[in-house]
């Protein structure tokens, strides 16, 4: 981001005091259109067209390596519209995935006072061994509907 800007006259114009700076302004405008995620991945590509080294890139828009690397390779396949798609990791499944209602059901017929009481009743009956947190996310979920 050092590089001089030539003018008119072919003078090199200064360089920016502060390009980090900016560039956090410039995803935050973004951030008004678009995931937060996303206006990173598009400056960052932008940084790439223009030949800025990963650290540079890492360092003004916090994208990670891995990050700069995959954007860098789907460029160069050509696959383009990958570019702009965001989507949620492959993760592993939850624990309770399948068997909610099983537990919603148990939870309408017996009186639980706690989640670790919730906790110590999904070991006993489905064999899952859940974290207090965990039960409280599931309970939130089941009572939200979703």
């Amino acid at each position: 981001m050092d590089e001089r800007i030539s003018t008119t006259r072919g003078r090199p114009a200064k360089p920016l005091p502060n390009p980090s700076l900016i560039i956090k302004v410039v995803v935050q405008f973004l951030q008004m259109f678009m995931p937060e995620t996303l206006a990173k991945r598009v400056v960052g590509i932008i940084l790439i067209a223009i030949g800025t080294t990963n650290d540079r890139i890492s360092e003004t828009t916090g994208l990670s390596d891995r990050s700069i690397w995959r954007l860098k390779r789907t460029i160069n396949s050509g696959n383009l519209d990958e570019l702009f798609t965001t989507g949620y990791g492959i993760g592993r499944p939850g624990k309770a995935k399948g068997i909610e209602s099983e537990i919603a059901e148990e939870l309408e017929r017996n009186n639980y006072h706690t989640r670790q009481q919730v906790a110590d009743m999904i070991h006993e009956k489905f064999g899952i061994s859940m974290s207090v947190s965990a039960v409280g996310k599931l309970l939130k979920k089941t009572a939200s509907g979703g």
